[in-house]
């Protein structure tokens, strides 16, 4: 059997994935989706940056013809070329399995191998921006394939990151033991004789092609990692203590949480009632909630705000802001593009311009990423902080105040999970901050105006449905306390 480079990095990150990868039924594998096709498209283009500083010779073989990919690679390291990209070595492990590695590239050294007075070390061209453990990993195992062809091992390997000062080298004194047992373990759930327990950790989960097959079977059984709030180390210690149904934790006292790793004495309490609220299927008031004077309430004119940006290029193209008049009962939006990079000072000072207009009113926004960037691009563009600073004391996160006072029968506090919970729907169904990512490059590449349109409709009801949340969360309070403020 066949363990490569790839196998061990998605072991790292799930170990059921890899149990699928290898063993599953591929016909039950999701399409890739824009954002995943964006990465890969990414990773391309860095690696292709690398390479245009080098001259490098690339084996000339068909994909999965490893024993013919391998007789050309050796033939390249025999002659000593400088650089080989996307060489093919191999290496029997475990008398069982076999090693596949496929380094980004091989890189000459002096020193003495096999081959001659010369060896050779890998490099891994890696889209992230620091040296991450699971490429460290990487990089001992191709070392270690490396090392058995060339009959000589490299005391460092290389990373060659997306960052100013990109290449990083490793350490693999430290790292060839870790991967060797990392290694060792990957093995054994291999051949273990059913795939590992599912556990759904959605930033890890979303881009993954079996999550439909998991969710599906998470969903089935009911399982805790659904619950908001259960992370793997807090669901080894429930699993410890033979809690794992909503029902068990639902009727723990949370002093016997609180001491357990991962818990204290404020989440353990609000776990168990995140477990009674998705059990009662209904909301419920957490134990010390934000004081009522903390929980917003209606003013005359309220602004709901959202951002659209693209990470890679470290831009917030789009600044939209719902202008919410209770006493004229009108409701009008704002969008401010950036149609080029260049524009973003341009959509910043128009963004200004507007919330100066209403220097009363409360600015809401779900979670930080709007008060953080405000300060980002006010000191990237010398906005005076005496003209900001009033703004930012204007700024309410509902996330912040939801999450603090209130536990919801939902699987997510993401803005969507909690909005369709209330019964608000997106216009464009598909539509999510990752795809607006990878449609922002495409306007970019092709000017078709129609994908900036799909994006402002999607940032128009963003900053709707946290006009929704936060009205609801101002009618909950007022119901459950009988109060009616304005």
């Amino acid at each position: 059997m066949l363990i490569n480079a790839e196998s061990l990095l998605q072991y790292q990150r799930c170990k059921r994935r890899s149990f699928l990868d290898i063993h599953g039924d591929k016909s039950q594998r999701n399409a890739p989706n824009e954002l995943l096709r964006k990465l890969q498209q990414d990773k391309i283009a860095h690696q292709l940056s690398v390479l245009a500083k080098v001259t490098y010779d690339q084996p000339d073989y068909s994909y999965g013809n490893w024993e013919n990919a391998e007789k050309v690679t050796l033939e390249l390291m025999q002659r000593g070329v400088e650089y080989i990209y996307k060489g093919v070595l191999s290496a029997t492990y475990s008398e069982a399995y076999t090693l596949l590695s496929r380094p980004d590239l091989l890189v000459k050294r002096p020193g003495k191998s096999g081959f001659g007075d010369w060896m050779y070390v890998a490099a891994s061209i890696e889209l992230g921006k620091r040296p991450k453990q699971e490429y460290q990993v990487v990089a001992a195992f191709h070392t270690q394939v490396l090392a058995t062809v060339q009959e000589f091992e490299p005391e460092t390997a290389w990373l060659i990151l997306r960052t100013k000062d990109r290449n990083y080298p490793v350490d693999l004194l430290k790292w060839m033991p870790r991967m060797q047992q990392i290694l060792e373990e990957f093995i054994q759930v291999l051949e273990l004789p059913n795939p590992p327990e599912v556990f759904i950790a959605r930033q890890k989960c979303n881009l993954c092609h079996w999550y439909s097959e998991c969710y599906a079977i998470a969903q089935s059984e009911k399982h805790l990692s659904l619950l908001p709030g259960v992370t793997p180390i807090r669901y080894t210690q429930l699993q410890a203590l033979a809690i794992t149904t909503l029902e068990s934790l639902a009727d723990t006292s949370p002093s016997t949480l609180e001491n357990l790793l991962g818990f204290d004495s404020e989440v353990a309490p609000k776990l168990v009632v995140q477990a009674q609220s998705a059990l009662e299927k209904r909301p419920l008031i957490l134990p010390y909630p934000l004081p009522i004077k903390d929980i917003t309430f209606t003013a005359p004119i309220e602004l709901y705000f959202d951002i659209e940006a693209q990470p890679d290029l470290d831009l917030d193209y789009l600044l939209g802001v719902l202008v919410v008049d209770r006493l004229a009962n009108t409701e009008q939006f704002y969008s401010f593009l950036a149609d080029k990079p260049e524009d973003e000072e341009l959509v910043w000072q128009q963004f200004l311009d507007l919330v100066w207009q209403y220097p009363e009113a409360p600015i809401y926004h779900f979670c930080v990423y709007e008060f953080d960037t405000v300060k980002r691009l006010a000191k990237l563009y010398n906005t005076p902080y005496s003209s900001v600073r009033p703004v930012l004391s204007r700024f309410v996160d509902v996330y912040e105040q939801l999450t603090q006072s209130v536990a919801l029968p939902v699987e997510s506090y993401a803005l969507k999970a909690i909005a369709r919970w209330l019964g608000f729907e997106w216009r464009e169904k598909e539509a999510s901050g990752a795809k607006c990512i990878y449609w922002y490059d495409q306007w970019l590449e092709t000017g078709d105006r129609t994908l900036l349109e799909i994006i402002q409709s999607y940032n128009e009801d963003d900053c709707r449905a946290t006009l929704r949340v936060k009205d609801w969360l101002v009618n909950f309070f007022q119901d459950e306390y009988g109060l009616r403020l304005a």
